[in-house]
């Protein structure tokens, strides 16, 4: 987005004698998501502009200016982006699909192509850069610092990593963007093992996500559903399940080996 909006909200700020620290407290914000509004990597909400208005006594100017937004996500999907945004740690596990903010273009193209009844053209065009956008916080090389959790399930057409999303070769560009994006350090990432069996994250996709200035959450998803987890002791809980399923995944080497073998095996059939 434009910088002006950013620009304009740190000099009301100023103005108003307010660290962000200060400014964050009285709109019930975080400090990060200030700073990135101001740096202008980020575009507030409108509950937020409304919040920001009233801590610094401009009426409704940051509501009615809000830079143009064209995010399209799913409306449950829509607080968690705004936290996925602002994390500096970021877990998450996969039951099915690779997760979103690792997707490639044409693996992400097809993934919003099956929903029933199906999105017009210019819907799914507005989805696709939307999932395009969220992967970009992976630019900067270090925060956040993202680890991924992939169910292998390596005898079943179902599994993450072996049901053909878009094809052999949209596949295959997937799991070695995948590969890239470990072999660089940029993401730490482990397969779940088939035979494991039963384990305590079977039941859906998960979302662990840390921040600099605010506690903990957990994102749960399902089929046209997804909750925000904010009690501590749910939290807790989901990262002890992720930790558990963590300490039987493979190792990062062995993970890496078998994404290559199936890209691979992928590479030769398209």
């Amino acid at each position: 987005m434009s910088n002006i909006y950013g620009e304009w909200l740190k000099a009301q700020r100023e103005a108003a004698g307010l660290t962000q620290q200060e400014l964050a407290t009285a709109a019930v914000m975080t400090r990060s998501h200030i700073s990135h509004i101001e740096a202008g990597r980020r575009t507030p909400s409108k509950e937020d502009a409304r919040r920001l208005d009233r801590a610094l006594n401009t009426g409704d100017v940051l509501s009615s200016f809000l830079p143009d937004d064209d995010t399209a996500v799913a409306g449950y999907f829509e607080a968690a982006l705004q936290l996925e945004q602002q994390a500096t740690m970021i877990r998450e596990f996969a039951l099915s699909f690779v997760p979103g903010i690792l997707q490639t273009e044409g693996y992400a193209h097809a993934v919003l192509s099956m929903p029933f009844p199906p999105a017009s053209e210019q819907e799914r065009d507005r989805r696709l850069v939307t999932r395009l956008e969220r992967a970009k916080i992976l630019a900067d090389p270090v925060t956040p610092v993202v680890w991924a959790l992939l169910d292998e399930a390596v005898l079943l057409d179902e599994a993450v990593l072996r049901r053909q999303i878009g094809g052999p070769d949209v596949m295959a560009e997937q799991i070695n963007h995948l590969i890239r994006l470990a072999e660089a350090e940029r993401i730490q990432l482990h397969l779940l093992p088939f035979p494991l069996g039963m384990h305590p994250l079977m039941s859906n996709m998960l979302t662990l996500m840390w921040f600099e200035d605010q506690p903990p959450v957990a994102y749960g998803e399902g089929l046209y559903m997804g909750k925000i987890h904010d009690s501590p002791s749910v939290v807790q809980e989901l990262q002890h399940r992720y930790d558990f399923a963590l300490g039987n995944a493979l190792p990062l080497k062995e993970s890496l080996d078998l994404l290559r073998a199936t890209a691979r095996d992928y590479e030769h059939h398209g």
